[in-house]
């Protein structure tokens, strides 16, 4: 399978949050990768969160492409990130990622 898709959807308030996210799927569920619910870009626009939520029935994994923020971890730590890191939420934990500078962080959200 190769995809190139320029379709995204535009989130307001994320899981709580403030301000927008795009999301620009690649792999959905709808796919049947075995282990695998989503594989996507996802741009938090300046200024923007997403809200500290839980979850309960998956892993997920951020890996900044670009840009700075700050990810709350399962302790609710606020922790500073930048281009570069990777972020690991396993099954049962929360977490919440905020983007509080004047430019677009850029990251590839993984859901497994």
């Amino acid at each position: 399978m190769i995809r190139n898709t320029q379709e995204k959807t535009v989130i307001e308030n994320a899981h709580g949050g403030i301000g927008k996210i795009e999301i620009h799927k690649k792999i959905t569920k709808e796919d049947q990768v075995e282990g695998l619910s989503l594989f996507a870009k996802v741009v938090v626009s300046p200024h923007s969160t997403i809200g500290y939520h839980q979850h309960t029935d998956d892993a997920e994994a951020y890996y900044l492409l670009k840009g700075e923020g700050i990810f709350l971890d399962h302790n609710e730590a606020r922790v500073p990130v930048k281009a570069g890191d990777l972020c690991l939420i396993k099954k049962g934990q929360s977490h919440g990622l905020e983007n509080l500078t004047d430019q677009e962080l850029e990251m590839i959200a993984v859901v497994y």
